[in-house]
Formats: structure tokens, C-alpha cells, sequence
């Protein structure tokens, strides 16, 4: 049986993630026989200096990955914005597929392409974050023969994914930042045996063809698994839970959602449009008080008593959505509320 050994590490982080990294590729050796993927969640907009953050704090070079680009030992590859990072076979994809937690590039793509591609040559590494991202992936690279290594909890700027994929994977590393790079470097010269590695779980392969092969999936009658009962934040569409119990969901479009990204995106929309409602309300005060006068002016009694009894109703609906917003502690959004000085 032909043996390899752990020669692919990926690595996923999120808010709080720059500091990690930097900390983890200052530990790694300059002889390294492993490649080293990197996805970072960050804005789809915009320039990512990433590359060049890692490539000055560490011994590796660091640049963006490509699609085609093989994996090199010695080498830290870093997921454009905008883009998934994935891994075929012995090669770098990138990929403009749905994104993931609202995420693109996601920690779980690259995760779970890399545990087809690697099996047990696969390290896949969790450092700082919010909610459950990288926990599917980690399952992924659990399940086909790889190990898991997270950043402990204490030493994470952010501890939420680090926390989550400790309740649902047993990890083989936990350490702080410092302490990883040394311990991935041992990690990459234990011996495997590829051709052992377990099957593939069919939900991971279709869901590594979803982001893949995104053009060719889009409107697939054969949606992967039932429906749930949820809508899908980015597009409005049905979402299906991809497994019975894994509380994980897609839509017909393939945008993907862990049940605690659901959650707050959820959340997120129900705020927004509360101040949507609240700069509504206030715009009709605004329009009721003008109608008002100028019934007034024209010695219309009948519409000017008409007109005071929506002003005073809108009033009171502004007071009250104000007051439960404010109470909740929610920040007034960047474009403001229409006439929130006036009326608090």
C-alpha cells in the first residue's frame, strides 16, 4: 500500500483571524513539506493585502492562489476575495459559486474540497471567529481520515469557531497561536496511507459539486435534502436541510447556512427592518403634520381633525418601536433614521 504523508494543511479563520495567522506562519519552518491553503472571511468588495501580511511574518512565501496552481510544498496560499478556494486532486480551483454563512470565499468549501482531494494527507486548522463556520468542513476532514487542529478558545481573539467545532469534533491539536506552526510542521511528516481513507459521505461530494460546478447546478430539480421550512437570507428561496439532524441547509441557488449563520442573518434582517419601519413611521409623521396645516390654512375642520388623529396614531407607533429598539441596545444603522433627533 502506497504511503504518503500529511501534506496539505488548510486553514480557516475569521473575525480576529489576521493576528492568528500572522502568529501561525511565524512558527512554521522554512522546510515545510506541506502546502498551506488559507481562507480568511472577509468583505467581497475591495483589495486583500493578506498575502503580503503572511509573507513578511513568516519564513514561507505567501501569495494568492489560482486556479490550476499546484499544490507546492513550502508555499501559503491565500483565497482571493470573492472567490472559493477549493482543492482538485493535486491543483488549487477557485470558484465563484454561492456563498456559505454569506461567505465567499468560505472556510467550509475549502475544507471539505480538500478532505476528497487529501483524505487522511489533510490537516484542516480552525483559528479565530464568530458562530460555526469551519465546522462542517472539519467534520468533512474528520470523516475521511484527516486530522483536526483548533486554536484554543483562551487564546482566540474571537473563541466562537474554535468553540463550535470543539463541541461537534474531536480535535487532535489544541493550542494556542504560538505553539501551532511547530506542531503543524511534526503534524506534516507523519506517514498515511491515502488508499485507506474512508468513502466520501455522498452529502460532502454533492455539496463540493454545488461550489464547483455552481453553473451547471443552478435550478437542479434534484435539490439536496428536504425541505425545511426556512428561507434562505440572500435570496429568498426555499431552504433544504442537506442531512437529516445536521441542523446545515442550501437553497435551489446553493447558498449555504449553518443553523447558528441562519440564526443571525435572520436576526440581522429583522433589525433592519424594524429601522425601516421606524424611518417609515417617522416620514409619515412628518407628511401627517404637513396635511395638517395645510387643512388648517384652508379652514378645513373636518380633514384638520382627520389629519391630527393620524399624526397622534404615528407618534405613538414611533414612540414605541423606538423605545423597543433603543431598549434592545441596537445601533442606529449608518444612514440613520429619517428624524430620529426629532422624536426621541
Amino acid at each position: 500500500m502506497a504511503e504518503a504523508h500529511r501534506d496539505l494543511i488548510v486553514v480557516g479563520a475569521s473575525a480576529g483571524g489576521v493576528e492568528a495567522l500572522r502568529t501561525l506562519v511565524a512558527g512554521l519552518p522554512a522546510e515545510l513539506p506541506a502546502t498551506v491553503a488559507v481562507v480568511l472571511h472577509m468583505p467581497a468588495g475591495g483589495a486583500s493585502a493578506l498575502p503580503a501580511i503572511l509573507d513578511r511574518s513568516g519564513p514561507l512565501p505567501a501569495v494568492f492562489a489560482r486556479s490550476g496552481m499546484p499544490l507546492t510544498p513550502g508555499q501559503v496560499c491565500v483565497a482571493p476575495p470573492d472567490h472559493h478556494l477549493l482543492v482538485v486532486e493535486d491543483r488549487f480551483a477557485l470558484s465563484h459559486g454561492p456563498t456559505e454563512n454569506g461567505h465567499r470565499p468560505a472556510v467550509d468549501a475549502l475544507f471539505r474540497s480538500a478532505a476528497i482531494a487529501g483524505g487522511p494527507r489533510v490537516t484542516c486548522v480552525v483559528l479565530s471567529g464568530v458562530l460555526d463556520d469551519g465546522v462542517a468542513g472539519a467534520v468533512a476532514v474528520r470523516a475521511r481520515g484527516g486530522l483536526v487542529v483548533v486554536q484554543s478558545p483562551a487564546d482566540a481573539l474571537h473563541p466562537g469557531m474554535p468553540e463550535n467545532v470543539l463541541r461537534h469534533v474531536r480535535a487532535d491539536r489544541v493550542l494556542p497561536a504560538a505553539e501551532l506552526g511547530a506542531a503543524l510542521a511534526e503534524l506534516a511528516r507523519e506517514r498515511v496511507a491515502p488508499s485507506s481513507a474512508p468513502p466520501t459521505p455522498p452529502q460532502v461530494e454533492q455539496e463540493d459539486r454545488i461550489v464547483r460546478d455552481w453553473r451547471g447546478i443552478v435550478g437542479d430539480t434534484h435539490m439536496i435534502g428536504e425541505a425545511s421550512g426556512y428561507t434562505c437570507p440572500d435570496c429568498n428561496g426555499v431552504l433544504n436541510e442537506v442531512h437529516p439532524g445536521t441542523l446545515r441547509f442550501r437553497c435551489q441557488i446553493g447558498h449555504a447556512w449553518s443553523v447558528e449563520a441562519l440564526a443571525q442573518a435572520q436576526g440581522d434582517a429583522f433589525e433592519k427592518a424594524l429601522w425601516t419601519a421606524l424611518r417609515t413611521l417617522e416620514e409619515k409623521v412628518r407628511l401627517s403634520e404637513r396635511m395638517l396645516e395645510n387643512a388648517r390654512a384652508r379652514g378645513d375642520g373636518r380633514q384638520a381633525a382627520r389629519y391630527q388623529g393620524r399624526l397622534e396614531e404615528s407618534v405613538r407607533a414611533v414612540d414605541v418601536l423606538r423605545g423597543f429598539l433603543l431598549a434592545r441596545g441596537e445601533p442606529v444603522p449608518e444612514e440613520g433614521v429619517a428624524s430620529g433627533d426629532q422624536l426621541g
